[in-house]
């Protein structure tokens, strides 16, 4: 049985919640996507400009959950936001996609480019997924010691992270540039669709920020600090993410960043020969782990959430009296992420899926212009969204934009995405039955 009295303990404050909004974006994306915009679009004008635009779209997101964490400061926040702005089956849906292949699909993706980095930099004999679900199992036992402990190791990961990332500029911008090369693309030649496609893994780079709204519950002063924690983390990475592909033109540039599929590692062995290869590969399994450390401390309340409103497996809502964490919900991510990572259909996985956060994005935003609409004198005297309500529809459509593209692009994993979140209609009814 579960104890309804108890509760998440609240013991995060400002910083942890920056290092976990930080650490919910700053993954491996940024150190290899700088050349997938590259072979994209091919003058250093049109690769910045993504990076630019993207860091803009991620910045309205959190002036985005910046108002709703100060309306709501809820266990679950994105969870709690659709859950009130409109059905509770479109947050069961949420979170059912999340648990069943975004978080877990992702982290399983993730546990698997770790595994890879660590078997080159210590020459084991474990194979990569058995390194997979070791790293997710380990991390799970560490997030059921409590949100402290949790949050103290996220902390310490992004904090390397951050070295790693600036150590990459600063060698960078040390060295000797490129040579200039004649420009072969005029940015009068690209198509508007070549921009459109270098959005995309731009986004992702940036996503991850709003799962810090996860950890509300378990923080000091949530209207307080949230919204704090989301401009200053989502700031910093877009400083430090400009700031790398800065580096990467100068060093290798725009024929040479395109030409690499590695280019954190491509700059660092130019700049400081096979060991800044191997340090930058050091720095990238830290950054991957520290993502799933970051992954296993926020996504997990949701789960939580929905099985205290009843559209979950009861048991999944306990609460440890010792650690005051949801140990039941850390341990169902980890075990689920571990099965995705041994069964090799992650990447399948991700693809399902693309759209169908893209759309949740947009709803959470759309959430915030009917919560605004329902009650304008709640947010009077907290955090507003500048601009609201044109910036909050900019963000909406950026969003909603993708999923389309996405859609066009990729109609068959669009389309199997699609028959995954339609299989939680039913199994919302069940739940709801179940509650009553």
């Amino acid at each position: 049985m579960i104890d309804e009295g108890s509760s998440l303990a609240r013991r995060l404050g400002l910083f942890d919640a920056t290092m976990i909004v930080m650490g919910g974006i700053i993954g491996a994306g940024i150190f290899i996507n700088p050349s997938v915009v590259a072979r994209l679009v091919h003058t250093p004008a049109l690769i910045l400009a993504p990076w630019i635009v993207g860091g803009a779209i991620a910045l309205a997101g959190a002036f985005v959950y910046a108002e709703l964490a100060d309306r709501k400061p809820d266990v679950g926040g994105q969870y709690a936001y659709i859950r009130d702005a409109f059905h509770p089956m479109v947050a069961f849906l949420y979170g059912w996609t999340l648990l069943l292949v975004t978080q877990t699909g992702g982290m399983a993706a993730v546990a698997m480019t770790f595994a890879a980095y660590f078997r080159e930099l210590s020459a084991t004999n474990l194979t990569p997924p058995v390194l997979a679900v070791v790293t997710l199992l380990v991390l799970t036992a560490i997030n059921c010691l409590g949100v402290r402990a949790g949050s103290n190791v996220q902390s310490a990961l992004m904090v390397t992270k951050i070295v790693a990332v600036v150590v990459l500029i600063v060698a960078g911008l040390a060295s000797r540039g490129a040579p200039a090369a004649a420009p072969v693309h005029s940015e009068a030649d690209l198509p508007l669709s070549a921009l459109a496609a270098a959005m995309v893994p731009v986004l992702f780079a940036y996503g991850g920020w709003q799962t810090a709204s996860f950890v509300s519950g378990e923080m000091r002063a949530p209207r307080r600090d949230l919204p704090r924690a989301l401009l200053i983390g989502v700031l910093g990475v877009v400083v430090l993410y400009v700031a790398v592909n800065i580096v990467c033109l100068y060093v290798l540039g725009t024929d040479g960043l395109a030409a690499t599929a590695t280019p954190a590692s491509a700059v660092m062995r130019r700049v400081l020969g096979p060991p800044g290869a191997q340090l930058i590969a050091t720095g990238i399994a830290i950054s991957t782990v520290g993502f799933l450390s970051q992954g296993m401390l926020t996504a997990p309340r949701v789960y939580f959430a929905m099985a205290r409103d009843g559209m979950f497996f009861r048991g999944v809502g306990y609460v440890s009296p010792r650690s005051r964490a949801p140990v039941v919900a850390i341990a169902v991510q980890g075990v689920w992420a571990s099965v995705i990572a041994l069964s090799g259909k992650y990447e399948q996985i991700l693809n399902y899926v693309v759209a169908l956060d893209a759309v949740f994005f947009g709803l959470t935003g759309a959430a915030l212009v009917v919560l605004r609409r329902r009650d304008p004198v709640s947010a009077s005297g907290g955090f507003r969204m500048p601009g609201h309500p044109w910036t909050t529809m900019v963000f909406v459509g950026a969003f909603w934009a993708l999923a389309v593209n996405t859609v066009i692009q990729n109609p068959r994993s669009a389309g199997i995405g699609v028959l995954i979140l339609l299989a939680g209609v039913p199994a919302y009814f069940f739940w709801r039955r179940r509650a009553a």
